[in-house]
């Protein structure tokens, strides 16, 4: 019974940390507000990125953007602004065929899923197929596109005819 005492201080702070998190752990209607609200500046960054526009790309970038493309290129904020302005790279279209927010922590939110992209690169038009991992996070009460990392999904193979 003594040992259980005196370890009962030893337990009590290892449990801690898990009343910690729960207790900090975002309620259902705050998590559909930081989902909605990632949703609405997502979707700001995908105009914004097809109209190749500074101001708005520079609002709702975040300065320290690193922006894996799925060609194993990485951009900071600066170096994706210019190749859009520049119109070195052309996005047309984003076609999301799954997109899942997930608040992860205070001021963090992960968005992945599944995006259809048609972009011009230079002189070539390209369509991907991507699956990607993206971070939001809140810097001053706003939620900047803070990460982007991407990868292309194979082309199915086509299904062989049967011979006759």
């Amino acid at each position: 019974m003594k040992s259980l005492i005196r370890s009962l201080p030893l337990l009590l702070l290892s449990l801690m940390p898990a009343f910690v998190v729960h207790a900090s752990a975002p309620s259902t209607a705050e998590k559909s507000a930081i989902v909605t609200a990632i949703i609405a500046a997502d979707d700001e960054r995908l105009s914004a990125t097809k109209a190749a526009d500074r101001e708005r790309l520079d609002a709702i970038l975040s300065n320290e953007l690193r922006y894996a493309h799925s060609s194993g290129v990485v951009d900071t904020k600066a170096t994706f602004i210019d190749s859009l302005v520049s119109k070195k790279t052309v996005y047309q279209n984003f076609e999301y065929k799954d997109r899942t927010i997930l608040p992860a922590g205070p001021g963090i939110a992960l968005m992945s899923g599944r995006v259809l992209v048609k972009v011009r690169s230079g002189e070539k038009n390209l369509s991907h197929d991507l699956n990607y991992l993206s971070v939001w996070r809140e810097e001053n009460g706003k939620w900047r596109f803070l990460a982007w990392q991407s990868c292309r999904n194979p082309v199915p193979e086509p299904v062989p005819t049967a011979v006759k």
